[in-house]
C-alpha cells in the first residue's frame, strides 16, 4: 500500500498546526458546542477529500484541464504551502487576509466556523484538493480508489483528535513546539511538490527527461 498520498495529505492538511485557530475561534462555546464543531470539521474535511479523489478528474475532464497542466499548478500550490508552513504558518492560511479574525467575528455571532474558515481554507484548500486530484489519477484499481477515499478518513479522525485535544496539546507542546513541528511538515511538503511538479512538467515537455 502506498502511503505517500496519505502523509502528504497529513502535511498538508495538518491539524496540529490549526489547533490555535480552533482555539481562538470556540472560546465561549459550551461543551456541547465545541463537541458539534468539531464533528462537523472533521466531517467535512472527509467529504471535501472523498469528492475530489471520486470526482476531481471528472471535473478536470468538463473544463478540459490536462492532468500535466494541473500537477504543475498543483505542485506550485504545495510549494507555496510549504512556504507558508517553513514559516510557521497553516498550509492553507493566507496572510493578506482576514480569515483569522472574520472566523473569530462568526464565533462570536453564533454562526458556525465549522466549514468556513476551519474546513475550507485553513484545513482542506486548494492545495490539499489538487494534491487528492493528483493521486486520484494514479489510482489505476478501485482498491486504490478506496484507500484514497480511505484516507479521508484517517484526516478526519486525525482532525477530530487534535481538535479534542486542543487544550492539553496547546499546553504541552506550547507554541513554539507547533511551529517546529510545522516547520518539519514543510520541508517534507516541499520535496514532494518538487517532485510533482517535475512530473508533470517532464510529461508537458518530454525534451526534459530525454537522454
Amino acid at each position: 500500500m502506498d502511503l505517500k498520498p496519505l502523509i502528504t495529505l497529513l502535511a498538508i492538511v495538518n491539524p496540529l498546526a490549526i489547533v490555535p485557530f480552533f482555539i481562538h475561534y470556540t472560546q465561549g462555546f459550551s461543551y456541547a458546542q465545541r463537541r458539534r464543531t468539531i464533528q462537523v470539521a472533521s466531517f467535512s474535511v472527509f467529504c471535501v477529500i472523498a469528492a475530489c479523489a471520486l470526482l476531481g478528474l471528472q471535473i478536470l475532464d468538463f473544463f478540459n484541464i490536462s492532468l500535466q497542466s494541473f500537477q504543475v499548478g498543483g505542485g506550485m500550490l504545495l510549494l507555496i504551502s510549504a512556504m507558508n508552513m517553513l514559516n510557521a504558518q497553516p498550509a492553507e492560511a493566507k496572510p493578506t487576509t482576514n480569515e483569522y479574525e472574520e472566523g473569530a467575528e462568526k464565533a462570536a455571532a453564533g454562526s458556525s466556523i465549522a466549514v468556513v474558515p476551519l474546513t475550507i481554507p485553513l484545513l482542506t484548500g486548494p492545495a490539499s484538493m489538487s494534491t487528492v486530484v493528483i493521486y486520484a489519477d494514479r489510482a489505476q484499481t478501485f482498491w486504490q480508489h478506496a484507500a484514497l477515499v480511505g484516507y479521508g478518513v484517517v484526516i478526519a479522525l486525525a482532525t477530530a483528535v487534535c481538535f479534542a485535544l486542543a487544550d492539553p496539546i496547546a499546553r504541552v507542546l506550547g507554541k513554539t513546539g507547533i511551529n517546529v513541528m510545522t516547520r518539519l511538515m514543510g520541508l517534507i511538503l516541499a520535496a514532494l511538490a518538487v517532485e510533482v511538479m517535475a512530473d508533470g512538467l517532464g510529461k508537458l515537455f518530454p525534451i526534459l527527461v530525454a537522454r
